[in-house]
């Protein structure tokens, strides 16, 4: 555990060679967590020095949102990168390969424009950005394909005048009602279970079954959503991506995620010299193929990062 200030510990951990390349994953949500680990499978552990954290308030990182929402408001875009950067010191890693999925990716993209001095390599999957507009899609646009479920979701979120669905149910989420918020929480999973259902990898049923945690992600989600990931104005990424242009990157994304349209990425890599677009056209918001293109990247690029380390000793 890491102490982030302000009463929060962040949960860190480590795994492959304590000697290996500097690699640090960023998982997806916001609110995720890293689960049971499988970001691991990604890194070849023999040559790649693997960090994970649990991002504040979710996962085995304390206090979680759902205890300490009077607090809610510290909980940022750049808190995180913050975070992300006294970890980085803690370890006394000078740079480092910056990876993640989903909202991981926005978060590492952002890092990597407050950062990009302390980033080696960009490797990230179901590309986002969180702007206002991929916000608006897969809270309102995604209803014209899904008019049925949009149309209990917009009903289940108790909007005022004027209000946007997202904002509504941050708001309730928030609130001091346990029952209201329960109730919110459960219409928020419904929709998610049902935007992600185009997906070939989807199953029936919800996304969360645990009560708690739904509770949880729903809180994070809609409190970052509701705020355009706090990268808006001169902080938001697509308008700032040529500020990276020159690390390499990879950016994999399904042709198949209807959530989070394949025009994300591929604006970014419009603007992206250094980076490599991988369509995967079997897959939605990731799935097995993705991975092993990731995979498969993070070796190749591995091998040439070193490959010129040892021609050119001084970069």
């Amino acid at each position: 555990m890491l102490d982030i200030g302000g009463g929060n510990s962040m949960y860190w951990e480590t795994s492959g060679n304590p000697a290996g390349e500097p690699a640090i994953w960023l998982h997806g949500g916001p609110g995720s967590g890293l689960g049971r680990g499988g970001y691991r499978k990604l890194f070849d552990p023999d040559r790649y020095l693997i960090v994970g954290i649990d991002q504040r308030g979710c996962g085995r990182s304390r206090p979680l949102a759902i205890d300490a929402r009077d607090s809610l408001g510290t909980n940022t875009t750049a808190a995180l990168i913050d975070d992300i950067e006294l970890l980085r010191g803690e370890l006394g890693v000078e740079r480092w390969l910056v990876s993640g999925g989903s909202w991981g990716s926005t978060l590492a993209l952002a890092y990597a424009l407050e950062h990009p001095d302390r980033v080696t390599a960009l490797a990230i999957a179901a590309v986002t950005t969180t702007s206002r507009s991929e916000v608006d899609w897969i809270t309102d646009g995604v209803g014209r394909i899904f008019p049925e479920a949009w149309a209990d979701f917009e009903a289940a979120s108790h909007r005022g005048a004027g209000e946007r669905v997202v904002e509504a149910y941050a708001r309730r989420l928030r609130g001091d009602d346990a029952d209201d918020r329960t109730a919110a929480a459960n219409a928020w999973d419904r929709w998610e279970s049902t935007h992600v259902s185009l997906d070939p990898m989807w199953t029936p049923g919800p996304l969360h079954e645990d009560s708690a945690q739904r509770e949880l992600f729903a809180l994070l989600v809609t409190h970052y959503w509701a705020n355009d990931g706090f990268l808006v104005g001169p902080r938001a990424i697509i308008e700032r991506v040529h500020e990276i242009a020159h690390i390499p990157a990879i950016l994999v994304h399904g042709r198949h995620d209807i959530s989070g349209p394949a025009v994300t990425p591929w604006r970014l890599h419009r603007s992206w010299p250094a980076s490599e677009l991988v369509i995967i056209e079997t897959e939605g918001h990731g799935g097995p193929e993705s991975s092993e293109r990731l995979s498969a990247w993070l070796s190749a690029w591995l091998g040439a990062w070193l490959s010129d380390r040892l021609r050119n000793p001084v970069t």
